[in-house]
């Protein structure tokens, strides 16, 4: 008497698909590394949440505050809309080369 095989595997016969499937894989992850993720752009907030930055009164230096606390001595809130928000944008570049005096008016780094 022959005894029916047992067999897990499909009859359809996906095994010989198995190669294929991991040569598709296998590109895909190849184009991703090659490409270095092109179009993605990692921007940074000057600030975490819950805080606010403000600049050094008379120099170039900023610092980040709580939003429920005002800047200490020394540090002023930046001039309402010239605020930086990211690392590198147009007012985080600004004032790298501008300040606040003690009046509080906007002057050219000495």
């Amino acid at each position: 008497m022959i005894t029916p095989r047992i067999d897990s595997r499909a009859a359809s016969g996906l095994w010989p698909q198995k190669p294929r499937i991991a040569a598709v894989l296998a590109s895909a992850v190849a184009a991703l590394a090659l490409t270095g993720c092109a179009g993605w752009e990692y921007r940074e907030n000057v600030c975490s949440s819950g805080e606010y930055p403000v600049l050094a009164v008379g120099s170039t230096g900023s610092a980040c505050v709580s939003d429920k606390e005002e800047p200490s001595a020394g540090y002023a809130r930046y001039p309402e809309g010239k605020v930086p928000q990211e690392v590198g944008d147009k007012w985080d570049v600004y004032w790298q080369t501008h300040t606040l005096d003690e009046d509080g008016k906007t002057v050219d780094v000495p």
